[in-house]
């Protein structure tokens, strides 16, 4: 079969088969990303098919859907609103590092794969999915209830840590040492710090340079711009990831809106692609002998998670079943731990199939501990004989505390039209 002809053939089938799975797991309830990771494995080396046409095709999709994945998340807030949630929410994102990145710092250190390793599964294991914790606030109802601000505060202060940690974790996968990692952290930091001064004092002057009434051109100028300054970026070691996570920020009012309506559809389809490139990436056999420490791992951070969580709202003043909410909701790892994972993978290729088990636990338990943390322990409660009454959802009183970091608005409207 002509080359062209295999390519086009594979793509064909690859992508249909993506639509196939994307509706059922729709109908199922389920995040469609274990199904992806699930779909790369069958195809990949050692799967029942390898792909071989299309391999090249895929790897420059899945850079394509990582940007575009961080200029979205950028496009949902604004420069005040991540500025906002950093100085009330700061404490919890500490607490949560903590909590979370620790375990997969130790289980890589235990499994004597080195300081880098540690790194990065630390990241693994901290970052909670944006995308799959957005369609469980939308699917249960919550986006009115107290909590939800609390739980959008921590994943504004992780997505911001990621502007930090990105290039700090290339640099050290570079093998730059230590000067060349503290260069490029005092570079990201120096980036990050200059374009939300831009943002915030010349945000609508930048985004009335970029805005246009004709769609396509609006499409072409942000795509363009975006790739253009994520290809500087990675040039830097800053990491192309954050600077597509830049542009994202510097973007605001009716111009985000627009390019989050036009770019969203891309980034579903290129985002698929991510995830099935690192199932590519992935020997199938390489998973079960990992499937043990990945279980553990997973339960000790379903705890962890659950315990920021609940520590985030108790500082907002939520009571006592809000805060369980806003632990169980947080438990999800999805594509951004995939993200890492795939920057760690060449230079640490054990990280891959822990990674994938890992995330494939965590994206199908995430759902049914946003749903079932609160009444399980409302149940256990009962049992030892308190009440456990002291709600927090809509419309319970609470004991003020620390304010909670106000929801963005255009993460509330985005969150809403998840619902589709």
């Amino acid at each position: 079969m002509h080359d062209t002809t295999a390519l086009l053939v594979e793509l064909g089938s690859v992508i249909l088969g993506l639509g196939i799975i994307g509706r059922l797991a729709g109908r199922v309830g389920l995040s469609p990303i274990p199904l992806y990771l699930l779909a790369g494995l069958a195809f990949g080396e050692g799967g029942l098919l390898p792909l071989g046409a299309s391999e090249e095709f895929t790897a420059v999709g899945a850079e394509i859907g990582v940007i575009l994945l961080l200029l979205l998340l950028g496009l949902e807030y604004s420069a005040s609103e991540l500025v906002t949630s950093l100085k009330t929410q700061y404490p919890s994102g500490a607490v949560d590092f903590v909590l979370n990145a620790t375990p997969g710092a130790v289980a890589a250190l235990l499994l004597g794969w080195g300081p880098v390793a540690a790194v990065a599964l630390a990241g693994v294991t901290w970052i909670s999915s944006s995308g799959v914790i957005a369609k469980v606030l939308t699917d249960l109802g919550r986006l009115g209830n107290r909590e939800t601000p609390v739980i959008l505060g921590v994943l504004v202060i992780e997505d911001l840590s990621m502007a930090v940690y990105l290039p700090l974790l290339t640099a050290m996968l570079a093998g730059v040492g230590l000067a060349g990692g503290s260069m490029a952290l005092l570079i990201a930091l120096g980036t990050v710090g200059f374009v939300l001064y831009l943002a915030l004092r010349h945000g609508r002057l930048i985004s009335r340079a970029v805005s246009s009434d004709n769609p396509e051109m609006l499409l072409l100028v942000v795509l363009g711009l975006t790739v253009l300054v994520a290809g500087v970026a990675q040039e830097l070691q800053v990491s192309a990831a954050v600077g597509a996570f830049l542009v994202g920020i510097a973007l605001s009012g009716e111009v985000a809106e627009g390019a989050r309506k036009l770019l969203t559809p891309l980034r579903d389809l290129f985002a698929a692609v991510f995830f099935v490139f690192f199932g590519l990436s992935t020997n199938p056999a390489e998973i079960p002998p990992v499937l043990l420490p990945a279980a553990l791992l997973a339960i000790v951070t379903v705890f962890t998670k659950i315990a920021t969580g609940w520590y985030a709202a108790r500082r907002a003043g939520i009571g006592s079943r809000g805060r369980w909410r806003a632990g169980g909701t947080l438990v999800a790892r999805g594509e951004f731990s995939i993200v890492i994972a795939g920057l760690a993978v060449a230079t640490e290729p054990r990280i891959g199939p822990i990674a994938t088990a890992y995330v494939l636990i965590l994206v199908i338990v995430g759902p049914l501990t946003a749903r079932w943390t609160q009444p399980a322990v409302a149940r256990i409660q009962s049992w030892r004989g308190q009440d456990g009454k002291d709600g927090g959802g809509k419309g319970s009183v609470e004991v003020p505390a620390a304010r909670p970091a106000p929801a963005a608005p255009a993460v509330q409207e985005e969150f809403a039209s998840s619902a589709d």
